[in-house]
């Protein structure tokens, strides 16, 4: 006798046609990390009222996500509000959680502590200066092998 199955195809079909057919649950989907990370980086004030209350849902289910969410806020504040004298309340704050890609970004501040904190205090910036750069880069990028340096000159300076 050989093994296997008995039946007809038949049978087998109409067991398949009633497990498509059957009613699936119907489950929300979770939000991607991407619209997780936008609500988290946007202003809590531009937040739409379900988006906010996705936020506090998960924030609620992961204190990793509600850790990031509260340093991410108080840095923005610290950045808008030109408060650098509350850097290192922040950076000693973030290294007491277990959030190791912001210890990282903590190490990278503390390199460069008394500039940050300049950065975030005074009024002044190199903001222009930065975008020159970046237009000459691109101009350099376009003309990349095209022609020599008095054509990039000219490009430059009538801009």
């Amino acid at each position: 006798m050989p093994l296997g199955y008995q039946g007809s195809y038949q049978r087998v079909r109409a067991y398949l046609r009633q497990k498509r057919t059957s009613p699936r649950p119907v489950t929300a989907r979770p939000p991607s990390l991407r619209a997780i990370a936008g609500w988290i980086l946007r202003h809590p004030e531009t937040l739409s009222e379900t988006e906010h209350l996705h936020l506090k849902n998960i924030r609620a289910n992961c204190p990793e996500i509600d850790a990031l969410t509260s340093h991410v806020r108080s840095f923005a504040i610290m950045l808008t509000e030109r408060q650098g004298e509350r850097l290192p309340d922040w950076l000693a704050a973030v290294r007491q959680d277990g959030l190791p890609s912001l210890h990282t970004l903590a190490a990278g501040i503390d390199r460069d502590r008394e500039a940050v904190i300049a950065g975030l205090t005074l009024p002044w910036n190199s903001g222009v200066v930065e975008g020159h750069v970046n237009r000459i880069k691109m101009l350099k990028r376009q003309m990349f092998g095209r022609a020599g340096f008095q054509l990039l000159r000219k490009r430059v300076l009538l801009l």
